[in-house]
């Protein structure tokens, strides 16, 4: 498959404001700001960091929204261009900083609307991680939950069968499920997986530092959910070269390439950037531990739980509500039908 798998959605209108300008902090302000990212990052006690295309695109994957985004450049007629394929595409400065920051027990969570599949592959802990919007290299079996890790995109979108089939052994080991395999990347009208949504929503309250890196946070309920840690009384720090939505409930606004501020605010904690290894992947069709969070097979749901779900819908509804500014938001936001986009951030300099 092409590493442009936007053309592999369906057709949808509404793709947001796209090619807004960008804005650059000058070097001394960038230093300043970086320093005060740093500081604040070590007081906290629950850091979060929400990611989105800005940070896949030094590693040779447009962006959607930039002024060479993918729907930038549809807009004008004009077609992107593709400097590599997902299987090719090596994890950025910015995901093994990430990974940097988890190992040394600053970052307690990485919410992700990235597709491409590079969190995982960089060896970003599974279980600390939510993607929202579903990962080319995985699949899910639709009747245990197990999920798969390939060394090649799965090829299919929009939670459809794979054509294969899972093999994990049940039943004290007599019998595999043999339950069908989906692909786990969403399509416009999907909704999002409850099980990273939800770790996602409970991270986000939890949190007291909540830092978005290369996502306009146009896309709903993604990019609402930094709202979350504000409201809880944390702090929001956004780095973009553009605006984004909820710039003025940041706390602190950085405008650089995400690898230059990844590189200074590693050198400030004194933290090392881990080396890529190569991808961590699970050979042939057995499931790896980095792809297999705890899951257990479904079963059927009582009257007591339906209610507790809808009860839940209900919150989620009005939460949803207060936090949106101009009121827009008046659907759930465990249901609500996602926008197909992640953030602008260009063309990383060190290109």
């Amino acid at each position: 498959m092409s590493v442009n798998y936007a053309a592999g959605l369906s057709q949808y209108a509404d793709k947001g404001v796209c090619g807004l300008p960008e804005v650059f902090d000058s070097p001394e302000e960038l230093k300043v700001k970086v320093e005060t990212l740093a500081q604040l990052i070590k007081e906290s006690q629950y850091f979060v960091v929400h990611s989105g295309a800005g940070i896949s695109t030094s590693a040779g994957i447009p962006d959607f929204r930039g002024p060479k985004g993918v729907w930038t450049l549809e807009e004008k007629g004009e077609s992107p261009n593709f400097e590599t394929t997902f299987e090719d595409a090596r994890p950025s400065l910015t995901h093994l900083a990430l990974l940097g920051l988890q190992r040394a027990g600053y970052l307690k969570y990485l919410i992700s609307q990235n597709v491409d599949g590079l969190h995982v592959r960089s060896g970003f802990p599974r279980d600390l991680l939510s993607e929202l919007h579903g990962n080319m290299f995985v699949e899910e079996c639709e009747k245990c939950g197990r999920q798969y890790v390939r060394e090649k995109v799965i090829g299919v979108m929009g939670l459809k069968p794979t054509g294969r089939h899972c093999d994990v052994v049940r039943s004290r080991g007599l019998r595999a499920c043999r339950g069908k395999l989906i692909s786990t990347i969403l399509d416009w009208e999907d909704a999002l997986p409850d099980r990273d949504l939800n770790k996602a929503e409970d991270a986000s309250r939890r949190a007291d530092l909540a830092l978005t890196l290369g996502t306009s946070l146009q896309i709903k309920p993604s990019g609402d959910l930094p709202l979350l840690t504000k409201r809880k009384g944390g702090k929001i720090v956004i780095v973009n070269l553009q605006p984004t939505k909820h710039d003025k409930h940041g706390h602190l606004r950085i405008h650089g390439y995400v690898d230059e501020v990844m590189k200074q605010l590693m050198e400030l904690l004194e933290l090392d950037i881990p080396k890529w290894e190569g991808p961590t992947i699970c050979e042939g069709s057995t499931a790896s531990s980095e792809s297999t969070p705890d899951v257990k097979p479904p079963r059927a749901v009582t009257a007591k739980e339906k209610l507790k779900k809808n009860l839940i819908k209900e919150e989620r509804k009005r939460e949803a509500a207060r936090l949106t500014d101009d009121g827009s938001v008046k659907e759930e936001m465990g249901s609500i039908k996602r926008e197909r986009a992640d953030s602008p951030v260009v063309i990383n300099e060190e290109k």
